[in-house]
């Protein structure tokens, strides 16, 4: 393999790294495709040509040039990584790097987790969770009970999602430990209007970035992306709403 072609596989195998870190981080189909073409460009590629789904992506430098494929096994939100694959796309884009350097950048930025200790993330959404209860005309006096259901749900969610890696199943009893924890408040009088504890602790676990990108990618003529995004977010809000129907009904 002469220098040409090796650097020709450099650049398709940081390109591909780029679209993946950004795909698995929660980002639109449109905007990843973007960045990768953006990228072949700044390196004198016209011809890169790429095909992005929510579960694979295909990425080609030209008609004679090789083509690889990349699956996509974990989604989740972390805009930070998305944020931090612009700014390098960016700086190659500009010439400010080299794409070495590039390459040794998106692999530090796939190794590297940014998200808060999950103490902190638990306090999140317990903060979340009494904001939204508030919002949605919920009694003051309440706020107590919609942080520990929020946290709680939170906490149920993670650690499940960890011990299984069936995201439907987590949000499922996450649901229905707030729909529990909001139903006992209610029992034993530390809360007064139940179905507003409810709706301030399942927010955290609303997938709102979901629905938004599922909307945009639709709206960019990327059906197969946003169809698909579009089921996973209703069969997050179908497992949310079956938790707490169970409570409910029960």
């Amino acid at each position: 393999m002469d220098n040409k072609e090796q650097n020709y596989e450099m650049a398709l195998d940081c390109f591909l790294l780029a679209g993946q870190i950004m795909m698995e981080s929660g980002a639109e189909t449109y905007r990843v495709e973007d960045t990768m073409l953006r990228m072949a460009r700044s390196q004198s590629i016209e011809d890169a040509q790429s095909y992005v789904t929510p579960t694979g992506i295909i990425l080609s430098l030209g008609k004679r040039q090789i083509t690889k494929i990349t699956s996509i096994t974990t989604r989740i939100t972390d805009l930070h990584k998305i944020a931090k694959v612009n700014s390098v796309s960016r700086k190659l884009t500009f010439k400010i790097i080299t794409l070495e350097e590039a390459y040794d950048e998106l692999r530090k930025i796939q190794k590297t987790n940014y998200f808060l200790p999950v103490h902190l993330q638990i306090l999140a959404a317990s903060i979340a969770s009494s904001c939204f209860m508030v919002l949605f005309d919920g009694l003051w006096s309440d706020i107590p009970a919609a942080f520990v259901a929020g946290g709680f749900g939170y906490f149920v969610v993670t650690i499940i999602q960890e011990m299984t890696r069936v995201k439907f199943f987590s949000e499922f009893l996450a649901s229905l430990v707030v729909g529990l924890l909001a139903s006992l408040a209610i029992h034993f009088g530390l809360g007064t209007e139940m179905d507003k504890i409810i709706v301030g602790g399942v927010m955290p676990l609303v997938p709102g970035v979901l629905i938004t990108n599922a909307v945009r990618d639709l709206m960019a003529g990327h059906f197969t992306a946003g169809i698909a995004k579009g089921a996973e977010a209703f069969l997050t809000a179908f497992a949310i709403g079956s938790g707490i129907a169970l409570v409910v009904g029960f």
